[in-house]
């Protein structure tokens, strides 16, 4: 089964970094937060993708031809530069990707669209800028039982504030930027059928977001899969230092892999 990820976005709220690279390469630990995203689909056995790319596709295009010298440790011989020595087995050699260029300034329904021909009747697909602790596999399970076109995965967000628990006066808990634990937002991570594609009318201009996920909601065709764990997007530069740090702390819930 396909997982197609939006990586073509300008990420205009993280432009001090993006202006340099696409924010799907923003990295974690010195890995771009993309490939933290397909590790966690991996994990789960999915390893075929689809990347939407658009605003500087060219660099993620780069990153994953050069993945190897990138990555491993190697040995070079300079008179035969053909002749490379890697020091350690790739984890992530069983990965087939397909690189789409879906347009510089294409929203996210229209990327979806350009890629029809290259998934199947059931795929899945996700934001190129987000990572959730979540069970992929258990995922794809709900959706297979409701026979409905799309599942979204709905997530509580994180507040950008302390929350207290208050009585009277009193002060009873005190939580530094805690997860909302009531309502829900889209998280990405969803899984769709062929019917989708019904939605999507031509146009660049065509917002996944806006009318076809209304659509759907209007016809009864969207279930929401409900997430209670973690999950967090690099959407601004505070958040792209909560991902680093949370890793550099050995807390990140996300890293599902060994």
């Amino acid at each position: 089964m396909k997982v197609v990820i939006l990586c073509g976005g300008e990420g205009t709220r993280l432009r001090e970094e993006t202006e340099k690279k696409p924010k799907p390469l923003l990295p974690i630990n010195g890995h771009p937060i993309l490939w933290h995203i397909m590790k966690i689909y991996s994990h789960y056995g999915f390893n075929e993708f689809v990347l939407c790319l658009g605003y500087k596709g060219y660099m993620i295009k780069d990153f994953f031809l050069n993945y190897e010298t990138m990555t491993k440790d190697f040995t070079l011989q300079l008179a035969d530069t053909s002749k490379i020595e890697f020091h350690e087995k790739s984890r992530e050699g069983d990965w087939k990707i397909t690189f789409a260029e879906t347009g510089r300034h294409a929203l996210t329904g229209a990327r979806l669209r350009k890629i029809r021909k290259y998934v199947g009747d059931t795929f899945m697909l996700t934001y190129g800028d987000g990572v959730a602790d979540i069970n992929i596999k258990t995922l794809l399970e709900f959706h297979k039982s409701h026979d409905r076109i799309a599942t979204v995965t709905g997530v509580h967000p994180p507040s950008r504030f302390g929350e207290m628990r208050v009585e009277n006066d009193q002060v009873l808990t005190f939580a530094e930027k805690p997860q909302i634990s009531t309502g829900f937002i889209n998280g990405g991570f969803l899984v769709l059928n062929q019917e989708i594609f019904d939605y999507l009318p031509d146009g660049d201009d065509l917002s996944l977001e806006g009318g076809p996920m209304a659509s759907l909601a209007k016809d009864g065709q969207l279930r929401v899969y409900h997430h209670e764990g973690f999950w967090q997007p690099m959407d601004t530069y505070r958040e792209f230092l909560i991902l680093n740090k949370a890793w550099e702390s050995g807390q990140a819930p996300w890293k599902v892999w060994d």
